[in-house]
């Protein structure tokens, strides 16, 4: 017999919670999200399971327990500004939306900013924008933010994306080659400059530079 929704995302934060989600206001943000909105149809069956999962233009919705486990360590408040890099299918600027002020989020397809957006919208998630561009470099018209997280892995962090943190803010991302081993980043922005924190072993998609010409 087939387990009801509710059964599902009860599952769900249970076993987040198992692997060491403590925040309430993530785990609530992530309860009050639903995940299978932002999934095609045919794969509401699995969207709470684990795992990553394919979306449009060869991209991915991130696994959950990495989407808490980001989300968690950025430690948001209620009046921050968020910059998230790498929409996808708009769910975790919409987990965002539920702990922050404001979130301006970046995709570099078209196809996905403008699906997102509309997604978004029509299930009442209203101070998130979403902007089609280059994730590198950022939303300088929007600068500064207290939180910025990035969902797609590059070797370094792009320094426009420093410069736009205000000081005391927290940046974190996965960092590493796109065929190997990366790590998730955090950096916290000081008035004398950085400290960085090397958290777990990830494995996203890669941060390309440029807006995408098609799609």
């Amino acid at each position: 017999m087939q387990d009801s929704p509710d059964n599902t995302r009860m599952r769900f934060l249970l076993d987040l919670r198992r692997r060491g989600i403590g925040d309430q206001a993530v785990l609530r943000a992530l309860e009050e999200v639903p995940r299978d909105a932002f999934l095609p149809a045919e794969m509401a069956a699995v969207a709470y399971a684990d795992q990553a999962l394919p979306i449009d233009c060869g991209q991915t919705i991130s696994q959950p327990f990495v989407v808490a486990y980001m989300t968690e360590q950025l430690a948001m408040r209620p009046h921050h500004r968020v910059l998230e890099i790498g929409t996808g299918s708009g769910y975790q600027a919409a987990v965002l939306s539920r702990l922050a002020h404001r979130v301006v989020t970046i995709e570099r397809y078209r196809t996905l900013a403008d699906t997102a957006q509309a997604r978004l919208n029509d299930l009442g998630f209203q101070n998130v924008e979403v902007i089609a561009g280059e994730g590198a470099q950022g939303a300088g018209d929007h600068a500064p933010f207290d939180r910025i997280r990035v969902t797609a892995a590059a070797d370094t962090v792009p320094s426009a994306l420093i410069d736009q943190l205000a000081v005391g803010g927290m940046l974190i991302a996965p960092l590493g080659p796109p065929d190997g081993v990366q790590h998730l980043t955090k950096v916290t922005k000081t008035e004398t400059g950085e400290q960085r924190a090397t958290l777990i072993p990830v494995r996203f998609v890669p941060l390309v530079a440029g807006k995408a010409q098609h799609l």
